[in-house]
Parts: structure tokens; C-alpha cells; sequence
């Protein structure tokens, strides 16, 4: 008998892609969604595109908006960052051993979808109009208003499936804002406590 339309009592859709273990992306990815994380910036600062010469363009401030942040120890200070291998901002963090971590509050949904954004080429339209301060050990952008602020240096890099694990000793550690709670990302949307 050919295969035909009409010779299959119901058009089915192909299997979810599983992996030797047997679960799927699409089942792994609606198991963690069920997992509430705290929203973060995470951002650096491009090393000038010619250390050596002082009339070349400075480099350009990048953001990432980050759910996978932990504290990792006490003694020494040490904070993890999940970044997606090849990204840019894992690519950053490779030469540029300094960063900064702003944790967001409720009220900062709009930066955190701001640089989420896919596919975006440049981070200077986003940082132009974003109130914020110069880490004065890391350079790099603080978003104000976040509930706290942490500046980091790259202590260890561990490649884990398609993602990068970036271990940062905490250099400075600020509270700039005690107003709100922080905003929360559950079931791939963001949202407040409460």
C-alpha cells in the first residue's frame, strides 16, 4: 500500500528529540521552568580595540540578562554565572577577567527584557538612556536602582554541556536600593513575589 494521506488514520507529529538518557530538551526545559530563579545584568566592559594606542576607541560596555546565578562560598567570597558557550558575552568574559552583577528588582522587568533581546547588535543604544554608575573596580555598568550590586574577577572557567560555569571572586559587594522585592523568572515569564 503507498503512503498516502489517506492511508494514516491521524497525521502525527515526529518525536521529541531524546537524548541517550531519555529525556527531551522540551521536557528538561518544562521541568526547570517550574524552578524559580532570580533575574540578574550581568555586564563587562570590551577591552580597548588597541591597549597601546590612547587615541583608539574605547571598548563598548555589553549586558546579559542571567537567571542562572548562585553564590558559591562564604570563604573566599566566590559567585557563579551560567553563560551560553559562543555567546558574547562568554566570549567577553574569556579576555576581560572583570564584570559586574546587578541583582534586579520587581520594578526592573523592562531591563531585564531589554537585554534578552536575540540577535541584538550592539549594547550602546541600551546602556544610552539605562541609569547607571562606573564599578570602580570593574568598570563596568551598575544598574541603579538594583537591590544589590557585586564586582567580580574571573577565578575559574568550567566548560559544562553548551554552557560555560564562570566562577568570579566578589571584590565589592553594595546595597544601593532596599525598595521592592526582587524579580523573579518562573514558567519562562518574569515576575514579582507575592
Amino acid at each position: 500500500m503507498p503512503d498516502t494521506p489517506s492511508s494514516h488514520s491521524a497525521i502525527t507529529a515526529p518525536p521529541a528529540a531524546r537524548h541517550a538518557e531519555g529525556v527531551s530538551n522540551d521536557e528538561f526545559r518544562a521541568a526547570m521552568s517550574r524552578l524559580a530563579s532570580g533575574v540578574v545584568l550581568v555586564t563587562a566592559v570590551e577591552p580597548p580595540l588597541d591597549p597601546d594606542d590612547p587615541r583608539a576607541p574605547a571598548g563598548e560596555d555589553v549586558g546579559m540578562t542571567a537567571t542562572a546565578f548562585l553564590s558559591v562560598s562564604l570563604d573566599p567570597p566566590l559567585v557563579l554565572v551560567s553563560l551560553r558557550e559562543g555567546s558574547r558575552m562568554d566570549e567577553l568574559l574569556e579576555e576581560q577577567p572583570l564584570w559586574a552583577v546587578s541583582v534586579l528588582s520587581e520594578h526592573q522587568r523592562q531591563v531585564a527584557g531589554r537585554f534578552a533581546m536575540k540577535g541584538r547588535v550592539s549594547d550602546r543604544l541600551l546602556f544610552a538612556d539605562l541609569d547607571h554608575v562606573r564599578g570602580r573596580h570593574s568598570g563596568a555598568p551598575l544598574v541603579s536602582g538594583a537591590l544589590a550590586t557585586l564586582e567580580c574577577r574571573t577565578e575559574q572557567r568550567v566548560t559544562a554541556g553548551d554552557h560555560t560555569l564562570v566562577i568570579g571572586r566578589v571584590l565589592a559587594a553594595e546595597l544601593p536600593s532596599a525598595e521592592g522585592g526582587p524579580l523573579v523568572y518562573f514558567r519562562s515569564r518574569y515576575r514579582q513575589l507575592g
